[in-house]
């Protein structure tokens, strides 16, 4: 096992698969999501890429997958549309089997790696960069927000998937309903719950992210439910953000996640801008581990080579 069972999670989905495809995926509606359609081999080549540089968690290329968005962008039906999400679980699933048949020094007994579902927030379907502001949360209703993650979460998990990876979530009252929805619908399932920040003391919507963590906490708590919890924390930010956030917390009971970017920023018009400036992710991981980390990982423009650094980083430790 590695050092005191941190995990490894892999880094940027698309960043890698763009690679395989040789097209620019930013900026298309679906993003990745379309590739479980047209290039189901480049899907598992990603997927095999993070297992080999030391990924001990892989994610379903589920982030912005929707019925809504596979209806109206890929002329599917609704049926055909959660097959594509079970389809997607499948190839991550097949990836899993590829490596551990061509890596036969690996132990199994541990379950690893596991196989995560992506489950992306409702404001990355609607295609308007509101899942880094969480504007919706103030028109969308609970109900609304319930239902349209129920159709994802029922198709991932029937395809047997080890956990939800509820993330990039940018705002206090998505996150509770799905908490929620997983306690009372899915009171088996395990996940967790990775917030989108816009600074080192709060969520993209504007609420603290303490107290986000500890209105999560409360209400695995009061259900008793926390052990289905595997870790709360943040994704999609600013790696230099993450320690501040962390820090602001006090009396936390489930364990820290953090997958950040590289540390570049998106610009609308120019794209990722600033790789020149980055600090290499793996000098974070001794403060973050210290800080009560256990799933440790990349997010956008975080590429195999750097997840590989985290993992020699995680290893050294031990």
């Amino acid at each position: 096992m590695n050092h005191k069972g941190i995990l490894v999670k892999c880094g940027g989905f698309s960043t890698q698969l763009s690679k395989h495809v040789n097209e620019t995926i930013d900026g298309d509606p679906l993003w990745s999501a379309r590739y479980d359609v047209t290039h189901p081999d480049a899907v598992i080549r990603t997927h095999l890429d993070f297992l080999e540089n030391g990924a001990d968690i892989i994610l379903s290329n589920t982030y912005q997958a929707s019925v809504e968005g596979f209806m109206k962008h890929l002329n599917l039906t609704r049926d055909e549309s959660i097959e594509v999400m079970k389809s997607s679980v499948r190839l991550a699933k097949r990836a899993k089997e590829i490596y551990l048949k061509t890596n036969s020094s690996t132990s199994t007994e541990s379950g690893l790696p596991l196989v995560m579902a992506s489950i992306g927030p409702y404001g990355a379907h609607l295609c308007d960069k509101s899942e880094y502001r969480g504007s919706y949360a103030e028109s969308v209703t609970p109900d609304v927000m319930r239902d349209w993650h129920r159709v994802r979460i029922e198709a991932c998990l029937s395809e047997g998937v080890d956990g939800l990876a509820i993330e990039t979530i940018p705002c206090q009252k998505e996150a509770e309903t799905v908490v929620d929805l997983l306690c009372e619908e899915f009171p088996s399932t395990k996940f967790w719950v990775s917030f989108q920040c816009k600074d080192n003391q709060h969520l993209a919507h504007g609420q603290k992210f303490k107290d986000a963590y500890l209105s999560i906490q409360k209400r695995l708590e009061d259900k008793s439910a926390i052990t289905n919890c595997m870790a709360i924390g943040v994704n999609c930010v600013d790696p230099k953000i993450v320690a501040s956030l962390f820090r602001s917390v006090q009396g936390n009971n489930i364990p820290f996640i953090v997958y950040s970017n590289r540390g570049e920023e998106f610009d609308e018009q120019n794209g990722w801008t600033g790789a020149e400036k980055c600090v290499p992710l793996a000098t974070f991981v001794p403060e973050w581990s210290q800080l009560g980390a256990k799933i440790i990982g990349g997010c956008c423009r975080v590429y195999p080579s750097d997840i590989l650094s985290i993992r020699k980083s995680i290893d050294d430790r031990s």
